[in-house]
C-alpha cells in the first residue's frame, strides 16, 4: 500500500509524478530542485541552490512525519563536479551524524537548468 505525500512547502510537481510516496515503511522524495515553493523563485550559486533543494527535502519529509535523521539514501544531482566540495558542506549542515548513504552524480542539464538537485529515502 502507498500513500500520497504533498505540501505547499516544497515546489508542486510540474508531471506525472508526487511529491513524495511513503511505502512499506519508507519515506520515498522525489527530486527536489532549488525553487522556492512561496515565491517560486531560484536563488544565485551553488550553496544557495543546494541549501534551498535541502530545505524542500526537509520539508517534504515533515509533510510525511520523518526528520533528516532518519533519512537512509540520497541522490545528489549537480551540474558541475567542481562544485562537490560547496554542496558537501551545506549538506553537511543538514546530516550531521549518523549520515544516510549519498550518491553524488554530474549531469549535463537539470530542470530549470538549476545547478543541482537533490532526492531522498527516509525509513518511517
Amino acid at each position: 500500500m502507498k500513500k500520497v505525500i504533498s505540501t505547499d512547502k516544497a515546489p508542486a510537481a510540474i508531471g506525472p509524478y508526487s511529491q513524495a510516496i511513503e511505502a512499506n515503511g519508507f519515506v520515498f522524495a522525489s527530486g527536489q530542485i532549488p525553487v522556492n515553493p512561496a515565491t517560486g523563485e531560484i536563488p544565485e550559486g551553488i550553496e544557495a541552490q543546494a541549501r534551498q533543494s535541502l530545505e524542500n527535502v526537509v520539508n517534504l519529509l515533515a509533510a510525511a512525519g520523518v526528520k533528516p535523521e532518519d533519512v537512509v539514501k540520497t541522490t545528489v544531482f549537480i551540474k558541475d563536479m567542481n562544485d562537490f566540495a560547496k554542496v558537501n558542506a551545506v549538506y553537511a549542515e543538514y546530516f550531521k551524524t549518523d549520515c544516510p548513504a549519498r550518491a553524488c552524480v554530474e549531469v549535463a542539464r537539470l530542470p530549470k537548468d538549476v545547478l543541482v538537485e537533490i532526492e531522498a529515502i527516509a525509513a518511517k
